[in-house]
Order: structure tokens, then C-alpha cells, then sequence
């Protein structure tokens, strides 16, 4: 891929000892400035690594060089690293410092299908069909380990009790690695998690987000001439077209917050023949895990009407489960308030032209450039989409904000988030976020007080009967979930 950074790292002169040096000859009165300088320092070397992960664009699951990448510059400085965690083998924890408090930073770096493109501003795929960071990962996964580095730095030097810790967490989108985590208990120890995520904003309201249940289903039928003898065929496609002609119809009676989205994977190989096999991928949310799980068997009896009124069989394997996020306003406030102190982004020229022609593209936005400077205003947001870090907020006290690292207006999932996110626009909103986590983290170690407040909300919130329940109940990682249809 194509980019307008360079590809290059600036040298490894700053390691742990030299940057611990320069942490202490600084003025030690205000430690979130020297975290801040130390994440600036190492600027260049931040961007080259996320520039490297924006450049493999990796699916879930398949994130091998993105993790060693994201692992490397962790061992560098010091963190001990266990991989392989979770039954998935390009996750990971890393680790620094030593005793409580454990403050945790989720990394992610996968990247999405189809949406393969060059650090331009106008449509031109690297490779047509190719995949690309159309969601930013490769900044979030990079700007995390950074405020971690520098965290870890700040803990050695100030000679601070405390752990932090960085989760890589693989196949964020529809393969939720951050719950076989949370299922494995490896979040037990941790007082409180910090996440990010690349947007047209920065902003760090308290946010809550939509459950999500995501399955695969499978219809076999009878293949035959599909003219010489169509009447011995049983259509496999027509047991996914009825299907989602049911669920369509369902949308008018549905709660008005639900959302359902498909993608037909397989429908066949040729006209004339009666398919066999097909194969259709379905998103079901809804902001209540308990209303989605009501949505969600209306579906599955969809699908069986479907197959028995084609002739088919249908069966269905369950992708993906994601609660929602659970709010945290204590934490949000602390990250908000670090966010103002660290400011926005600062465009040069060459970004302000990038910008401009990008923003050419993007019809009527909401917000234009010039707001990537500002923060936003904090209220409490209820996004459309859906992460698996609303598991880990369920169990742990969390908190999260945006940063602007594509073009004001810019839309996730989209060709020019990925265009924005291989230009120093990406990165400059990248180190952004770094800094407002970072210093979010050194209020913490110094705060007991802050974190007990951020337990009780988290508790009054989750409610004294709460039990943990996974959405994909037992099953294994699916480790294969973005292979060709079977």
C-alpha cells in the first residue's frame, strides 16, 4: 500500500534506560507532561509501526504480523508477554510494573474485507477485493501500546506501585476475540480498562452501544438441471431468499432500536444449475441483550419456515455475541478532562489538501474541517454499532474516547477512513488518543480514591445480581470465520 509516511523507523536509540533517564531529568512535578513528551519523542516510531500494521491489513483471526508487530514494541520496552491466550493465537497479554493498581489498555488490529485502498483521496484499491483498515484498528492497537510504553516508563522511573497492561485482542470485527478472553476470566484482576477508537471526532462522552448476535446459515437443498429437470432440484438460494423476504418483513415489527443486516455469501456457481448449498451471514442487534435474544429466535424460526417451505435443510452456526457497553460517567469525566488537556488535531498544509478533496466525497457531513482541532462536548451517546468491548465493560469499570483521526464527516467502514488512516491525519489523532490514555492512567496510580469511585458506579450500574453470560455460550474461537463458505 501506498502512503505518504515514511516506511522507515527512526533508530532504537531511546530504549528503556535512556528514556528512563530523560523521564527523570524532567520536571517531576508534572508527570503527565513528561508521559506526554515521551509519547511525542517516540512519534515517528509510533506511526511507522501503525503504518506497518495499515499496510498487512490482516482479518480477524489471521492478525499474525500485526501481533508480532504490536508484541515486538512491547518486549522492547521491557513488558513480559504472554501469547497465544484464549484458545487464539494471535492474542495476547503484555504486562509492566508490579502489584495493584492494574490498569489494562485493549488493543486491537484487525482489518476489513473488501475495503482494500491507497493513502489517496479517491477511490483506488491496492487490490481489488483486497482488505483494508477501514475502522482504524491499526492506530488503535498502535496508539495503545504507545501510552502503555510510556506508562510503563512513567511506573520504572517514579519508582509508582502498579501494573499496566495491554490485551491484544484479535477479530474485533464479528469474531468479538476481547469475550473468550472475558470467558477465561483474564480480566479478573484488572481495576480498570481503557479503550479508544478511531473516528472523524474526538470526543469522549460516556457511550453506550447496541447487543449483537451474528450467526451463519447454511440451507442444502437438491442440485439438478435447472432447465432439463428443474422440477428434481430443491434450491439451497431460494431457501435464503425466502428467508430474508420473512426478516424483511419482520423489520415493522420489530422494537424501532433493532437493527438486522445480511450478506448473502454463497448463492450458487452457475444459472443453470439448482445450487445445492448457500450460505447467508446475518447481524442482529439491539441495545437490550435480554430484547435481542427475543429478536434473535424470531430469526432462527425464519429460517426454518424458510427451508420448509423450499424443500431445504437449514442449520446455523453462531458467529459472534457482544453485550453492550456499560456506561462508566466517573471514568469518562477523568478521560474527557486529560482529552481537553492534550487538545486536538493540528493540521499542516499537505493534510489540509488531503482533506479538502476527501471531503469532496463525502456529501453532506455533519461535521466539517476545523472541528478536528475541538473536543467535542460530552453527552451520553448511543452508538449504532457494536463491540466487544462491552463484555469486558460488564465486568470490569470502563472507559473510552475518539480521536479524529480521519477527515471530519468521514464514516467508519468506509474507503476514505482507510485513505486518512495511512496519512500523518491517522497518526497526528493516533498520538492523541496515546496521551489523553496515558495521563487518564497516571491519574489512576495516583488516585485510589478515583478508582473506588469508578467500582461503585460500575456496581450500581451492573446491579448486585448480575451474572455474567456469554452470547455464543460455549463455543470455541472461530478461528475460521472469514474462510470461503463451506
Amino acid at each position: 500500500m501506498q502512503s505518504r509516511l515514511t516506511a522507515s523507523t527512526l533508530g532504537l536509540l531511546a530504549t528503556l534506560s535512556i528514556i528512563s533517564t530523560a523521564l527523570n531529568a524532567q520536571d517531576t512535578s508534572d508527570p503527565k507532561a513528561a508521559v506526554m513528551a515521551s509519547i511525542d519523542r517516540q512519534g515517528q516510531r509510533w506511526a511507522d509501526l501503525a503504518l506497518r500494521i495499515w499496510n498487512y491489513a490482516e482479518l480477524g483471526y489471521r492478525e499474525t504480523r500485526s501481533s508480532n508487530a504490536l508484541q515486538t514494541a512491547l518486549a522492547k520496552a521491557g513488558f513480559s508477554i504472554e501469547k497465544g491466550v484464549a484458545g487464539m493465537p494471535t492474542a495476547f497479554v503484555a504486562s509492566a510494573g508490579s502489584g495493584k493498581p492494574v490498569i489494562a489498555l485493549l488493543a486491537e488490529y484487525d482489518a476489513l474485507p473488501g475495503l482494500s485502498q491507497q493513502a489517496v483521496p479517491g477511490r483506488r484499491p491496492v487490490v481489488v477485493g483486497g482488505a483494508g483498515h477501514a475502522c482504524g484498528h491499526h492506530l488503535f492497537g498502535t496508539a495503545s501500546v504507545a501510552a502503555a510504553v510510556a506508562v510503563g516508563e512513567w511506573l520504572a522511573a517514579s519508582k509508582t506501585v502498579g501494573t499496566v497492561r495491554v490485551y491484544g485482542t484479535p477479530a474485533e470485527e464479528g469474531g468479538a476475540g476481547k469475550i473468550y478472553m472475558v470467558r477465561e476470566k483474564l480480566f479478573d484482576d484488572v481495576d480498570v480498562v481503557f479503550h479508544w477508537h478511531p473516528s472523524d471526532r474526538n470526543d469522549a462522552s460516556p457511550a453506550t452501544s447496541l447487543a449483537n448476535r451474528s450467526a451463519k446459515f447454511r440451507f442444502h437443498g437438491v442440485a439438478s438441471h435447472a432447465a432439463g429437470s428443474p422440477h428434481r432440484g430443491r434450491s439451497a438460494l431460494d431457501g435464503i431468499e425466502a428467508m430474508n423476504c420473512m426478516v424483511n418483513l419482520m423489520r415493522e415489527h420489530v422494537p424501532e432500536k433493532t437493527r438486522i443486516h445480511y450478506v448473502i455469501t454463497a448463492g450458487g456457481n452457475a444459472p443453470n444449475v439448482v445450487p445445492d448449498f448457500a450460505e447467508v451471514y446475518y447481524y442482529v442487534r439491539h441495545p437490550n441483550a435480554a430484547e435481542l435474544e427475543f429478536i434473535w429466535q424470531r430469526v432462527l424460526k425464519a429460517a426454518e419456515g424458510a427451508a420448509l417451505g423450499t424443500g431445504t435443510t437449514v442449520r446455523h452456526e453462531v458467529i459472534h455475541g457482544v453485550h453492550s457497553l456499560l456506561p462508566n460517567n466517573s471514568l469518562q469525566q477523568l478521560v474527557e478532562a486529560n482529552l481537553r488537556r492534550v487538545g486536538g488535531v493540528i493540521y499542516d498544509e499537505a493534510d489540509l489538501a488531503f482533506a479538502k478533496r476527501i471531503a469532496r466525497s463525502l456529501g453532506r457531513p455533519k461535521l466539517t474541517i476545523g472541528s478536528e482541532r475541538e473536543i467535542q462536548p460530552s453527552r451520553l451517546k448511543v452508538t449504532g454499532g457494536s463491540t466487544d468491548v462491552g463484555d469486558v465493560s460488564w465486568m470490569v469499570p470502563t472507559a473510552g474516547m475518539n480521536a479524529a483521526t480521519w477527515v471530519p464527516g468521514t464514516s467508519a467502514h468506509s474507503w476514505q477512513a482507510v485513505a486518512a488512516g495511512g496519512t500523518p491525519i491517522g497518526t497526528k489523532g493516533m498520538l492523541v488518543a496515546a496521551k489523553a490514555l496515558a495521563t487518564s492512567a497516571l491519574d489512576l496510580y495516583r488516585s485510589k480514591a478515583r478508582i473506588a469511585a469508578a467500582r461503585r458506579e460500575f456496581e450500581q450500574r451492573r446491579g448486585k445480581d448480575f451474572v455474567y453470560r456469554s452470547l455464543v455460550g460455549d463455543r470455541k474461537p472461530p478461528l475460521d470465520y472469514r474462510s470461503k463458505p463451506r
